[in-house]
Protein backbone atom coordinates (compact mmCIF):
# COMPACT_ATOMS: atom_id res chain seq x y z
CA UNK A 1 0.00 0.00 0.00
CA UNK A 2 2.60 2.31 0.85
CA UNK A 3 4.62 2.12 -2.43
CA UNK A 4 0.96 2.59 -4.11
CA UNK A 5 0.56 5.41 -2.34
CA UNK A 6 4.30 6.89 -3.01
CA UNK A 7 3.01 6.60 -6.63
CA UNK A 8 -0.54 8.38 -6.05
CA UNK A 9 1.23 11.25 -4.73
CA UNK A 10 3.81 11.58 -7.05
CA UNK A 11 1.24 11.73 -9.80
CA UNK A 12 -0.33 14.53 -7.60
CA UNK A 13 2.31 16.73 -7.86
CA UNK A 14 2.90 16.17 -11.49
CA UNK A 15 -0.75 17.29 -11.95
CA UNK A 16 -0.20 20.22 -9.50
CA UNK A 17 2.87 21.53 -11.70
CA UNK A 18 0.95 21.15 -15.14
CA UNK A 19 -1.98 23.22 -13.66
CA UNK A 20 0.09 25.68 -12.53
CA UNK A 21 1.64 25.98 -15.84
CA UNK A 22 -1.41 26.11 -17.65
CA UNK A 23 -3.08 29.28 -15.18
CA UNK A 24 0.40 31.13 -15.95
CA UNK A 25 -0.45 30.61 -19.52
CA UNK A 26 -4.12 31.91 -19.14
CA UNK A 27 -3.01 34.85 -16.75
CA UNK A 28 -0.29 35.89 -18.12
CA UNK A 29 0.47 35.37 -21.90
CA UNK A 30 -3.43 35.36 -23.09
CA UNK A 31 -4.17 38.04 -20.42
CA UNK A 32 -0.90 40.26 -20.60
CA UNK A 33 0.42 42.79 -17.95
CA UNK A 34 -0.63 45.80 -19.56
CA UNK A 35 -4.22 44.45 -19.97
CA UNK A 36 -4.58 43.53 -16.34
CA UNK A 37 -3.18 46.82 -15.30
CA UNK A 38 -5.67 48.46 -17.61
CA UNK A 39 -8.43 46.44 -16.39
CA UNK A 40 -8.01 47.65 -12.69
CA UNK A 41 -7.09 50.80 -13.75
CA UNK A 42 -8.97 51.96 -16.58
CA UNK A 43 -8.09 52.18 -20.17
CA UNK A 44 -7.45 55.98 -20.13
CA UNK A 45 -4.53 56.07 -17.45
CA UNK A 46 -0.97 57.07 -18.61
CA UNK A 47 1.47 54.88 -19.70
CA UNK A 48 3.72 55.86 -16.80
CA UNK A 49 0.60 54.56 -14.51
CA UNK A 50 0.43 51.71 -15.90
CA UNK A 51 4.06 50.78 -15.46
CA UNK A 52 3.98 52.10 -11.81
CA UNK A 53 1.55 49.77 -10.88
CA UNK A 54 2.92 46.58 -13.30
CA UNK A 55 6.23 47.66 -10.59
CA UNK A 56 3.80 47.87 -7.86
CA UNK A 57 2.44 44.45 -8.49
CA UNK A 58 5.49 42.86 -9.31
CA UNK A 59 4.04 42.38 -13.47
CA UNK A 60 7.13 44.25 -14.82
CA UNK A 61 9.54 41.60 -14.99
CA UNK A 62 10.17 38.67 -17.94
CA UNK A 63 7.92 36.52 -17.96
CA UNK A 64 9.99 33.06 -19.39
CA UNK A 65 13.49 32.26 -17.62
CA UNK A 66 15.18 32.86 -20.43
CA UNK A 67 14.47 36.54 -20.57
CA UNK A 68 15.46 36.47 -16.87
CA UNK A 69 16.75 33.51 -15.24
CA UNK A 70 16.81 35.18 -11.62
CA UNK A 71 14.14 37.16 -11.84
CA UNK A 72 11.21 36.42 -13.66
CA UNK A 73 7.04 35.86 -13.56
CA UNK A 74 7.35 32.10 -14.62
CA UNK A 75 9.33 31.03 -11.14
CA UNK A 76 7.49 33.52 -9.03
CA UNK A 77 4.03 31.99 -9.83
CA UNK A 78 5.79 28.84 -8.85
CA UNK A 79 7.34 30.38 -5.56
CA UNK A 80 3.82 31.48 -4.36
CA UNK A 81 1.39 28.83 -5.03
CA UNK A 82 3.54 26.61 -4.05
CA UNK A 83 4.56 28.41 -0.73
CA UNK A 84 1.11 29.87 -0.53
CA UNK A 85 2.37 33.27 -0.59
CA UNK A 86 -0.39 34.46 -3.00
CA UNK A 87 0.47 38.31 -2.52
CA UNK A 88 -2.02 41.36 -2.89
CA UNK A 89 -5.30 41.75 -4.87
CA UNK A 90 -5.23 43.47 -7.99
CA UNK A 91 -8.57 45.55 -7.15
CA UNK A 92 -7.44 46.93 -3.27
CA UNK A 93 -4.52 45.27 -2.67
CA UNK A 94 -5.33 43.75 0.62
CA UNK A 95 -3.84 40.40 1.21
CA UNK A 96 -5.22 37.52 -0.66
CA UNK A 97 -4.56 34.76 2.11
CA UNK A 98 -6.21 36.53 4.81
CA UNK A 99 -9.33 36.72 2.45
CA UNK A 100 -9.40 33.51 1.93
CA UNK A 101 -8.95 32.62 5.47
CA UNK A 102 -12.16 35.07 6.25
CA UNK A 103 -13.95 33.43 3.83
CA UNK A 104 -13.51 30.00 4.78
CA UNK A 105 -15.66 29.70 7.98
CA UNK A 106 -18.85 31.23 5.86
CA UNK A 107 -18.42 28.68 2.77
CA UNK A 108 -17.90 25.67 5.54
CA UNK A 109 -20.94 26.89 7.43
CA UNK A 110 -23.30 26.53 4.30
CA UNK A 111 -21.02 23.59 2.55
CA UNK A 112 -21.30 21.04 5.50
CA UNK A 113 -24.42 20.99 6.16
CA UNK A 114 -25.44 20.89 2.61
CA UNK A 115 -23.57 18.32 2.08
CA UNK A 116 -25.21 16.14 5.01
CA UNK A 117 -28.67 17.45 4.81
CA UNK A 118 -28.02 16.09 1.13
CA UNK A 119 -26.78 12.83 2.01
CA UNK A 120 -29.96 12.26 4.55
CA UNK A 121 -32.91 13.23 2.30
CA UNK A 122 -31.33 11.29 -0.81
CA UNK A 123 -30.31 7.91 0.47
CA UNK A 124 -33.45 7.53 2.33
CA UNK A 125 -35.63 8.41 -0.58
CA UNK A 126 -33.28 5.90 -3.40
CA UNK A 127 -33.70 3.03 -1.07
CA UNK A 128 -37.23 3.29 -0.87
CA UNK A 129 -37.95 3.72 -4.50
CA UNK A 130 -35.20 1.03 -5.16
CA UNK A 131 -37.29 -0.90 -2.68
CA UNK A 132 -40.36 -0.55 -4.60
CA UNK A 133 -38.78 -1.12 -8.01
CA UNK A 134 -41.04 -1.08 -11.25
CA UNK A 135 -44.35 -0.15 -9.08
CA UNK A 136 -45.81 3.59 -9.60
CA UNK A 137 -43.57 4.37 -6.26
CA UNK A 138 -40.79 3.67 -8.39
CA UNK A 139 -42.04 5.54 -11.69
CA UNK A 140 -43.76 8.77 -9.47
CA UNK A 141 -40.23 9.09 -7.93
CA UNK A 142 -37.99 9.05 -11.39
CA UNK A 143 -40.14 11.12 -12.27
CA UNK A 144 -39.92 13.55 -9.51
CA UNK A 145 -36.55 13.31 -10.16
CA UNK A 146 -36.44 14.39 -13.48
CA UNK A 147 -38.45 17.40 -12.90
CA UNK A 148 -36.34 18.34 -10.06
CA UNK A 149 -33.43 17.80 -12.21
CA UNK A 150 -35.34 19.72 -15.13
CA UNK A 151 -35.41 23.16 -12.94
CA UNK A 152 -32.58 25.66 -13.13
CA UNK A 153 -31.34 26.37 -9.84
CA UNK A 154 -31.95 30.01 -10.29
CA UNK A 155 -35.43 28.90 -10.66
CA UNK A 156 -35.25 27.27 -6.79
CA UNK A 157 -33.12 30.54 -5.42
CA UNK A 158 -35.64 33.11 -6.91
CA UNK A 159 -38.94 31.12 -5.95
CA UNK A 160 -37.67 30.52 -2.81
CA UNK A 161 -36.86 34.19 -1.75
CA UNK A 162 -40.27 35.36 -3.09
CA UNK A 163 -42.31 33.23 -1.81
CA UNK A 164 -39.88 31.74 2.10
CA UNK A 165 -38.20 35.31 2.33
CA UNK A 166 -40.87 37.57 1.29
CA UNK A 167 -44.19 36.27 1.25
CA UNK A 168 -44.13 34.05 4.22
CA UNK A 169 -40.89 36.21 6.15
CA UNK A 170 -40.09 32.76 7.63
CA UNK A 171 -36.43 33.57 7.12
CA UNK A 172 -34.38 36.91 5.26
CA UNK A 173 -33.43 36.44 2.22
CA UNK A 174 -29.61 37.66 1.78
CA UNK A 175 -27.51 38.48 4.95
CA UNK A 176 -25.01 36.50 7.27
CA UNK A 177 -24.59 36.43 10.83
CA UNK A 178 -22.00 34.29 12.50
CA UNK A 179 -23.65 34.92 15.85
CA UNK A 180 -24.46 30.56 16.47
CA UNK A 181 -27.80 32.57 17.95
CA UNK A 182 -28.67 33.94 14.51
CA UNK A 183 -26.62 32.17 11.82
CA UNK A 184 -29.40 29.46 11.29
CA UNK A 185 -31.79 31.90 10.58
CA UNK A 186 -29.46 33.17 7.46
CA UNK A 187 -28.49 29.55 6.33
CA UNK A 188 -31.61 28.11 6.56
CA UNK A 189 -32.88 29.39 2.92
CA UNK A 190 -29.85 28.24 0.85
CA UNK A 191 -30.03 25.23 2.58
CA UNK A 192 -33.80 24.69 1.83
CA UNK A 193 -32.40 25.68 -1.87
CA UNK A 194 -29.55 23.51 -2.31
CA UNK A 195 -31.15 20.39 -1.12
CA UNK A 196 -34.10 20.99 -3.40
CA UNK A 197 -31.57 21.52 -5.91
CA UNK A 198 -29.50 18.79 -6.23
CA UNK A 199 -31.69 15.72 -4.64
CA UNK A 200 -33.12 15.10 -8.29
CA UNK A 201 -30.07 14.32 -9.05
CA UNK A 202 -28.55 12.39 -6.33
CA UNK A 203 -31.28 10.07 -6.32
CA UNK A 204 -31.50 9.38 -9.41
CA UNK A 205 -27.34 8.13 -9.05
CA UNK A 206 -27.96 6.39 -5.95
CA UNK A 207 -31.26 4.42 -7.02
CA UNK A 208 -29.47 3.30 -10.08
CA UNK A 209 -26.61 2.30 -7.87
CA UNK A 210 -29.03 0.40 -5.31
CA UNK A 211 -30.69 -1.37 -8.09
CA UNK A 212 -27.27 -2.27 -9.94
CA UNK A 213 -26.67 -3.91 -6.61
CA UNK A 214 -30.28 -5.45 -5.98
CA UNK A 215 -29.27 -7.95 -8.97
CA UNK A 216 -26.31 -9.73 -7.63
CA UNK A 217 -25.93 -12.99 -6.86
CA UNK A 218 -25.26 -12.36 -2.80
CA UNK A 219 -28.99 -10.73 -3.01
CA UNK A 220 -30.60 -13.80 -4.61
CA UNK A 221 -28.93 -15.84 -2.15
CA UNK A 222 -29.81 -13.81 0.95
CA UNK A 223 -33.80 -13.91 -0.49
CA UNK A 224 -33.40 -17.69 -0.51
CA UNK A 225 -32.58 -17.81 3.10
CA UNK A 226 -35.64 -16.13 3.75
CA UNK A 227 -34.01 -12.55 4.51
CA UNK A 228 -36.69 -9.94 4.46
CA UNK A 229 -36.43 -7.25 1.55
CA UNK A 230 -36.18 -4.31 3.48
CA UNK A 231 -33.37 -6.07 5.21
CA UNK A 232 -31.82 -6.96 2.35
CA UNK A 233 -31.73 -3.39 1.04
CA UNK A 234 -30.39 -2.18 4.61
CA UNK A 235 -27.32 -4.95 5.37
CA UNK A 236 -26.71 -5.92 2.02
CA UNK A 237 -27.56 -3.30 -0.73
CA UNK A 238 -26.46 -0.07 1.14
CA UNK A 239 -23.44 -1.95 2.48
CA UNK A 240 -22.32 -3.12 -0.67
CA UNK A 241 -23.06 0.21 -2.69
CA UNK A 242 -20.85 2.36 -0.55
CA UNK A 243 -17.94 2.30 -2.91
CA UNK A 244 -20.09 4.66 -5.62
CA UNK A 245 -22.13 6.35 -2.48
CA UNK A 246 -18.51 7.52 -1.15
CA UNK A 247 -16.76 8.50 -4.62
CA UNK A 248 -19.10 10.99 -4.88
CA UNK A 249 -18.98 12.27 -1.25
CA UNK A 250 -15.27 12.08 -0.76
CA UNK A 251 -14.69 14.12 -4.24
CA UNK A 252 -17.79 16.58 -2.95
CA UNK A 253 -15.29 17.54 -0.22
CA UNK A 254 -12.91 19.11 -1.06
CA UNK A 255 -15.74 21.59 -2.74
CA UNK A 256 -17.13 22.30 0.66
CA UNK A 257 -13.85 24.98 0.90
CA UNK A 258 -14.00 26.64 -2.14
CA UNK A 259 -17.86 27.67 -1.29
CA UNK A 260 -21.00 27.34 -3.66
CA UNK A 261 -20.84 30.37 -6.07
CA UNK A 262 -24.37 30.72 -6.57
CA UNK A 263 -25.85 30.08 -3.53
CA UNK A 264 -22.91 32.63 -1.32
CA UNK A 265 -24.04 35.38 -4.39
CA UNK A 266 -27.59 35.80 -4.38
CA UNK A 267 -28.02 35.13 -0.46
CA UNK A 268 -25.11 37.53 0.69
CA UNK A 269 -23.20 35.17 2.20
CA UNK A 270 -19.57 36.50 2.36
CA UNK A 271 -17.97 33.06 1.75
CA UNK A 272 -15.08 32.05 -1.07
CA UNK A 273 -17.56 31.62 -3.45
CA UNK A 274 -18.65 35.05 -3.07
CA UNK A 275 -15.20 35.98 -3.20
CA UNK A 276 -14.55 34.12 -6.87
CA UNK A 277 -17.90 36.17 -8.19
CA UNK A 278 -16.11 39.61 -6.85
CA UNK A 279 -12.59 38.68 -8.22
CA UNK A 280 -14.42 38.18 -12.12
CA UNK A 281 -16.56 41.57 -11.75
CA UNK A 282 -13.81 43.40 -10.38
CA UNK A 283 -11.08 42.15 -13.46
CA UNK A 284 -9.38 41.06 -9.77
CA UNK A 285 -6.78 38.64 -11.46
CA UNK A 286 -4.11 37.77 -8.89
CA UNK A 287 -7.13 36.64 -6.42
CA UNK A 288 -9.30 34.81 -9.02
CA UNK A 289 -5.79 32.84 -9.90
CA UNK A 290 -5.37 31.99 -6.48
CA UNK A 291 -9.40 30.30 -6.51
CA UNK A 292 -9.32 28.69 -9.50
CA UNK A 293 -5.58 26.72 -8.45
CA UNK A 294 -6.95 26.52 -4.51
CA UNK A 295 -10.33 24.72 -6.14
CA UNK A 296 -7.53 22.60 -8.53
CA UNK A 297 -5.43 21.41 -5.50
CA UNK A 298 -8.41 20.19 -2.98
CA UNK A 299 -9.99 18.02 -6.35
CA UNK A 300 -6.26 16.72 -6.75
CA UNK A 301 -6.31 15.85 -3.39
CA UNK A 302 -9.68 14.49 -3.01
CA UNK A 303 -9.18 11.51 -6.03
CA UNK A 304 -6.49 10.52 -3.89
CA UNK A 305 -8.30 10.21 -1.29
CA UNK A 306 -10.93 8.99 -2.35
CA UNK A 307 -8.82 6.22 -4.06
CA UNK A 308 -7.47 5.34 -0.33
CA UNK A 309 -11.04 5.22 0.98
CA UNK A 310 -12.25 2.56 -1.10
CA UNK A 311 -9.89 -0.28 1.09
CA UNK A 312 -11.98 1.21 4.26
CA UNK A 313 -15.49 0.40 2.55
CA UNK A 314 -14.62 -2.91 0.95
CA UNK A 315 -12.05 -5.32 1.87
CA UNK A 316 -11.84 -6.86 -1.24
CA UNK A 317 -10.10 -3.47 -2.74
CA UNK A 318 -6.56 -4.45 -3.07
CA UNK A 319 -3.80 -1.63 -3.85
CA UNK A 320 -0.96 -2.32 -6.16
Amino acid sequence: MAAYVVRRLLYGVGVVLGVLFLLFVLFFTVTEPDDIARKALGDKVPPAVIEQWKANHGYDRPLWPWQDWDDNLLFDHYRRMLTFDFGKSDADDSPILDRILDGIGPSLSLTVPLLLLSLLAAIPFSLLVAFFRETYIDRMGVFLCVLAMSVSMLLYIIGAQFLIGKVLRWYPISGFDPDPTMIWRFLALPLIVGVLGSIGGDVRFYRTVFLEESSRDFVRTARAKGASEARIMVRHVLRNAMIPILTQVVLSIPFLFTGSILLESFFGIPGLGSLTVDAIQGNDFSTLRTMVYIGSLLFIVGQIATDLSYGLVDPRVRFE
